[in-house]
């Protein structure tokens, strides 16, 4: 049985897509008896091709910082009247891993995350994938909008055409450039030797933008200091694991690994 002493989920979105990624996760933890939250990033409150027909206006979304981001989303846990179990997917596991660093959730669980300062991503796919998202020489008071093409690899690599195109609408929304340039500074670090909370790390063998070994080398920077620390490999995950037709089976295996907590 569980000792965390709450029913309270926060769940963080990633880049490039919309907070209602997280919708049918909402629905199924709260069958399971938990009070659920996916709070929308800063400027991104609204349906995706609301998010996309907002360019090239959307220039509080363009200025959005990594730090402001993270400190938006530790506010928001730091309401809770107890602390809660925080849940992220890409960047978004890499702020509940700093989330969970600065002791302000009472596990944490971070879903293919971008990796904290420190682990260098040298793999290819990763920045095939990604680069085009710090837009280089290019205007960062413009946000970035990836293409069907870009999401077809770094995303949905491995599914029906017709899925991937559903989810592109259903989901991808423009992104800021400043944001994906702050995980390369300190606005990513952790101290990977304070002992801290219950920390899940997952990550997909199929994932291109994030691959499973990145995730490992995450895992492995964590001092062994008698902290939970877990990590798991699922087979045939891409970086579109929330809404692959197996999510159930990875939402199952965190909760067992929370009431395991």
């Amino acid at each position: 049985m569980s000792t965390l002493q709450t029913n309270s989920v926060v769940f963080i979105t990633g880049a490039f897509v919309t907070h209602h990624c997280w919708d049918e996760w909402r629905a199924y933890f709260e069958a399971k008896g938990f009070d659920t939250a996916a709070p929308p990033w800063p400027f991104k409150n609204g349906t995706a091709p609301e998010l996309r027909s907002r360019r090239p206006d959307d220039t509080g979304l363009a200025a959005l910082t990594l730090t402001a981001l993270i400190d938006y989303y530790a506010k928001i846990v730091n309401n809770y009247p107890e602390k809660p179990i925080v849940i992220g997917h890409s960047l978004g596991g890499l702020i509940t891993q700093i989330i969970v660093n600065r002791g302000l959730a009472a596990a944490g669980v971070a879903i293919h995350s971008v990796p904290t300062l420190g682990v260098f991503p040298y793999e290819f796919s990763f920045l095939k994938a990604g680069w085009k998202s710090l837009g280089l020489f290019t205007s960062v008071k413009k946000t970035y909008l990836m293409s069907f093409a870009d999401w077809q690899y770094a995303f949905v690599n491995g599914m029906p055409l017709e899925e991937q195109q559903a989810a592109y609408e259903q989901f991808t929304v423009p992104e800021s450039k400043v944001v994906a340039r702050g995980g390369l500074t300190s606005a990513a670090k952790v101290d990977y030797a304070k002992a801290h909370v219950p920390l899940l790390l997952t990550a997909g063998n199929k994932d291109n933008i994030i691959p499973a070994h990145l995730n490992l080398r995450n895992f492995n920077r964590y001092h062994q200091n008698g902290s939970v620390l877990d990590y798991k490999v699922f087979p045939g995950r891409n970086h579109f694991v929330l809404g692959q037709p197996t999510w159930k089976e990875d939402a199952d295996y965190i909760l067992d690994w929370l009431a395991n907590q």
